[in-house]
């Protein structure tokens, strides 16, 4: 069997193991709105400190069922209401700055893009850098949390597609694979890019996954 066999086997393997998204993970149903997209703002946030990603997902849960799903709840909540959506989702270790950064966040994408992401998606007018780089704006989302962002909304935001940072490829590199985000993609055909970009991370995450993944496409 080629390498180009072997590389789609083990792809096919890693999605079939590991399909979803972290936003699906999450309880977020995915769609070019307003809403979810700030879900999944507050989802990459929570994901990018060194805390569970487990306790991340949970959290994105509680402030959901809180209510703060949405910029202008959000940034109407108390902050003592934040902190204790936070805690209710295991969030505790940063809680605190956190629930600063999510009013503050709030506050800034309402006041500058109508707190509707979809207008910092225009701004960018399709440069998938330039749109990076304005998430960053957001107080606490940093390089790694645009990057989990990315990943994610290229379900939607199609230009962003393939967008395999390197945490994805740090992956595929573990799994014996391509480094090239359009070979990677090429290779897995018909698959969505966010969820194969979220099984790359999963393996990049857990060796045991990989390796169980490389010995069943073996």
């Amino acid at each position: 069997m080629s390498r180009r066999n072997d590389a789609s086997r083990v792809i096919d393997e890693l999605v079939g193991e590991q399909g979803r998204t972290y936003a699906e993970e999450a309880g977020i149903r995915l769609k070019d709105a307003p809403q979810p997209l700030y879900r999944l703002l507050l989802m990459a946030l929570l994901l990018s400190a060194r805390i569970r990603g487990s306790i991340a997902l949970a959290t994105v849960r509680a402030l959901d069922e809180a209510g703060l799903r949405d910029p202008r709840r959000m940034a109407e909540a108390d902050w003592q209401e934040r902190v204790d959506a936070l805690g209710r989702g295991g969030y505790r270790r940063y809680d605190e700055r956190t629930a600063t950064q999510l009013g503050d966040g709030a506050r800034l994408l309402t006041e500058r893009w109508g707190g509707d992401l979809r207008r910092m998606r225009k701004e960018a007018d399709g440069d998938v850098p330039a749109l990076r780089r304005l998430l960053q704006e957001i107080p606490g989302i940093g390089p790694a949390g645009a990057d989990i962002f990315l990943r994610e909304v290229q379900r939607v935001w199609p230009e962003a597609a393939p967008y395999l940072d390197a945490k994805a490829l740090a992956g595929a590199e573990r799994l014996g694979l391509p480094q090239d985000p359009d070979e990677l993609a090429e290779l897995a055909g018909d698959t969505d890019p966010a969820v194969l970009a979220a099984a790359l991370v999963r393996a990049a995450l857990d060796r045991r996954l990989a390796e169980e993944v490389l010995a069943h496409a073996g």
